[in-house]
């Protein structure tokens, strides 16, 4: 057992089921023993337990820094011009944006800034709630220990902000079993456009519309271990990556409430191609290892470049 798993069997012990979107927090984000925060095997590469875009480098960042640039050709070229990077893994886009000041992302967005907020997979490692519907109620689905194993228990019917979102941004199937509602999406959408004084927000991550959301009826909770995917999320809190989908529509309408209008929504592919229309890829694929890049830039293009979305919105 973990160390994670016995604060969290010992939390359910004293006070009952916890809710996912708790679990999913510490498993995660606990100081001392979440899966971002422990000390340990970097979870990153070949050897840890899953490959982000950004490491397919360094054509990904050439390509991203373009379009990253053009976005500041666009605004005038200010001065104060900082990009602000959320969730920005091993640091991999400094280089690829030198001569443009990226701000090292903490805890906090800066107060006050103009430029482009910009984000890889970092929506959908967010903690989120689940619903599973039973008897055509939905319900809040919670986190209890039974033996020796964390088990799903059914809660009360949702109501409030978790009704809410699921009455916007889910349309009613009939065979729909499960879902995830990501609130602290919402709640970072909110922080981006207090600090942002104008600007962008660049956002890619893999996900769905509300329109899309039929195809994943029983929701698209995943675990991540050894480069291996996985239904199992609540085995081994603290020991392996947890996502969950992210809902555009979710991100983009609740957005446009809080003055960031929508540009452009579109596959990484299209973002990648039009990044690299102006010179014909030359930029990316230059250097003493083309064959290498080459393949980089194949696999950014015809695997998660038609796999991942790419949400574009401005103040």
């Amino acid at each position: 057992m973990t160390p994670l798993a016995e604060i969290l069997r010992d939390e359910i012990g004293r006070s009952g089921p916890i809710s996912f979107q708790r679990f999913m927090e510490a498993a995660l984000y606990h100081p001392e023993y979440g899966y971002y925060r422990r000390q340990g095997p970097d979870p990153f590469g070949k050897e840890g337990d899953f490959f982000t875009a950004e490491q397919l480098q360094p054509v990904f960042g050439i390509l991203i820094a373009a379009r990253i640039r053009s976005l500041y050709r666009e605004m005038g070229e200010p001065s104060d011009f900082e990009v602000v990077e959320l969730g920005p893994g091993r640091g991999e886009m400094v280089e690829a944006l030198e001569k443009l000041t990226l701000v090292p992302f903490g805890r906090e967005l800066p107060d006050s800034f103009r430029g482009v907020v910009f984000s890889n997979e970092f929506f959908d490692s967010l903690p989120v709630h689940r619903v599973v519907w039973t008897g055509g109620t939905p319900r809040e689905s919670l986190v209890g220990w039974r033996g020796d194993r964390f088990v799903w228990v059914d809660g009360d019917p949702v109501a409030g902000e978790i009704l809410d979102y699921l009455d916007r941004y889910f349309p009613h199937l009939p065979n729909r079993s499960s879902a995830e509602v990501n609130l602290e999406a919402l709640r970072w959408m909110e922080r981006i456009a207090r600090s942002l004084k104008s600007g962008y927000v660049l956002t890619i991550d893999y996900g769905y519309t509300s329109a899309e959301s039929k195809r994943f009826p029983d929701g698209t909770l995943m675990s991540y271990r050894r480069h291996t995917a996985g239904e199992d999320v609540l085995s081994g809190p603290g020991e392996r990556d947890i996502t969950a989908h992210v809902c555009f529509t979710a991100i983009e309408e609740h957005g446009r409430t809080l003055g960031l209008d929508s540009v452009r929504f579109e596959r990484l592919s299209q973002t990648l191609l039009d990044a690299g229309e102006a010179d014909q890829f030359a930029a990316a694929l230059a250097g003493p290892n083309e064959v290498m890049r080459r393949l980089q830039l194949k696999t950014l293009l015809f695997g998660m470049g038609e796999t991942f979305r790419v949400l574009l919105q401005k103040k």
